[in-house]
């Protein structure tokens, strides 16, 4: 507070003395530090998608016509309207090298290489961050792996799959993990549980939000429906996705990304955290068959609180009729799979589906 004015002093002495103004020195009058968003205000967006490969050029040419450029412009608006998007990753993006997967099987086997400029592909169509756990990733072994690797960090796409490899970035404020997980030589082990808690409840002490990614399951057209049982393709172990997916959940995950049966699978809500398990084929050029039901898949969005809970999302389905990629099925297939999917398989998945294709966390 300022000193009160005091009269200029005159030769006639006051009637009564005048009260002296106080020595005292003004008062700073900071301002209250701004209060700090609480965690369950803030909001982050995700969308996500299951598999991709835009081409392959081994062992000959099966590119796109105009190399990729237009495969992803169909759902580019959608993905890129999300902080995050997501996408698992088939196949290797090199130029040149030698497979080192040996097919024994040629009717359940493929190798794909994809030219490293098309992981400009990825970005221009909204991508941050892919997985690199499935069992295409090491077709032409860990220096395939690698130049996949160099080229999306050339392009700035964040990546997970290769042993001890996460993805951890900050988006909106919040620090955010992407792990990764297979069941292939050299990646983070699906079928190592045990292992799996540990890491994601050590990433999620040191993050807001931990998204973790599965490639397990068995494959094919009547695989859509979770057995809550170990799986097996072609005498290899696939996992018990519902077991690992809830773990996960339980050891710190916030969201948990399922894809490898090629088709769609149903989701649920376990502890307000978002499982989906299998997000099927998104956006394959050559050698995966998007024929039915494994050409419907979902663009799944997810909104989350700043503690990682759900808090609201929606399914934009698309469907793939070849020689063109991805686009906006203005049938709600995926949708509507995913909601008959999940009823049967979870009874209650605790999420309402609206007509309108939303999804919403029941009371």
């Amino acid at each position: 507070m300022q000193a009160a004015d005091v009269p200029a002093a005159t030769d006639v002495a006051p009637p009564e003395a005048a009260t002296p103004a106080t020595d005292a020195p003004a008062a700073t009058e900071d301002a209250p530090p701004e209060a700090a968003t609480p965690a369950t205000a803030l909001r982050i967006s995700i969308a996500a998608v299951g598999d991709m490969m835009l081409g392959t050029d081994y062992p000959q040419n099966h590119l796109p016509d105009d190399d990729g450029a237009s495969f992803l412009q169909g759902v580019a608006a959608t993905l890129s309207a999300t902080d995050i998007a997501f996408g698992n990753l088939e196949g290797v993006l090199a130029d040149g090298g030698e497979p080192v997967k040996k097919c024994s099987n040629p009717n359940a086997c493929y190798l794909f290489r994809s030219p490293a400029r098309y992981a400009e592909h990825y970005r221009a169509a909204g991508f941050d961050v892919l997985s690199l756990a499935n069992n295409h990733a090491r077709d032409f072994g860990e220096e395939g792996r690698s130049a996949t690797m160099q080229a999306l960090d050339a392009v700035g796409i964040r990546h997970s799959g290769r042993e001890g490899e996460f993805a951890s970035f900050e988006t909106n404020g919040l620090k955010i993990a992407l792990l990764a997980y297979a069941v292939t030589k050299d990646s983070n082990m699906l079928l190592d549980y045990g292992l799996a808690e540990l890491t994601v409840s050590g990433y999620s002490a040191a993050h807001d939000i931990v998204i973790v990614s599965f490639h397990g399951g068995a494959e094919g057209a009547a695989m859509m429906h979770v057995p809550f049982a170990e799986e097996e393709y072609f005498g290899e172990p696939r996992g018990d996705v519902a077991l690992f997916a809830r773990r996960m959940v339980d050891a710190g995950a916030d969201l948990v990304l399922g894809h490898g049966p090629h088709v769609v699978r149903g989701i649920e809500l376990y502890k307000e955290r978002l499982i989906a398990y299998s997000l099927g084929n998104f956006a394959t050029y050559y050698g995966i068959s998007v024929d039915g039901v494994k050409g419907i898949a979902p663009i799944l969005l997810a909104s989350l609180d700043g503690t990682g809970r759900f808090i609201e999302g929606e399914i934009v389905s698309t469907v793939q009729l070849r020689p063109g990629g991805p686009s906006i099925d203005p049938q709600d297939r995926a949708f509507n799979l995913i909601k008959g999917l999940s009823i049967e398989d979870f009874g209650d998945p605790g999420i309402e589906f609206t007509p309108d294709a939303r999804l919403l966390p029941k009371n």
